[in-house]
């Protein structure tokens, strides 16, 4: 009984996504010795990059970002880009290779991003928001003014790269 083990099932076999990488290889082969175009990636292969990148979206550290989709979308962009770069004869292992290329999309997505945030935190703090902060009678300018100028510096990536450049010099 403790020797009966459930063969465990993952969401891509690793062997079939070889074998299709290997007709891959083979059909552009055949295409450049006949002055074709590249052949279209087969839907076995697109689904298994599309599974790779949407699992991997769901590790701890990429599962909050709001720009998700974007990071997938990245990541398959550039599993595409680079399928014909896989080397059957080095690797046997095109599961492992896929998640890097995806796994650094993301986080160049972030990356991204990130200094996206940076810039539009930098022009609303230029901008003289308090200025145009509307408030309702009843309620003090002053204090609510504070308040949401006092949240845009607590929680502003816009003068991390300012302490980075002082820090540099």
């Amino acid at each position: 009984m403790a020797t009966d083990k459930k063969k465990k099932v993952h969401y891509v076999d690793n062997k079939k996504f070889l074998a299709a990488i290997v007709e891959r290889k083979q059909l552009l082969k055949e295409a450049e010795e006949s002055d074709l175009s590249k052949p279209q990636v087969s839907n076995y292969l697109g689904e298994c990059i599309l599974k790779i990148a949407n699992h991997l979206s769901y590790r701890p550290n990429f599962i909050n970002y709001t720009y998700r989709d974007e990071m997938i979308s990245d990541g398959i962009e550039n599993s595409l880009q680079y399928i014909d770069n896989f080397d059957p004869e080095k690797s046997k292992n095109p599961f492992a290779y896929f998640t890097q290329i995806i796994y650094f999309a993301f986080v160049r997505r972030i990356t991204k991003e990130k200094k996206q945030q940076k810039i539009k935190d930098r022009i609303l703090k230029r901008s003289n928001i308090s200025d145009m902060i509307a408030v309702m009678e009843h309620d003090d300018d002053a204090v609510y003014q504070a308040q949401y100028m006092e949240f845009l510096d607590k929680y502003s990536f816009a003068d991390d790269d300012d302490d980075d450049k002082k820090k540099k010099k």
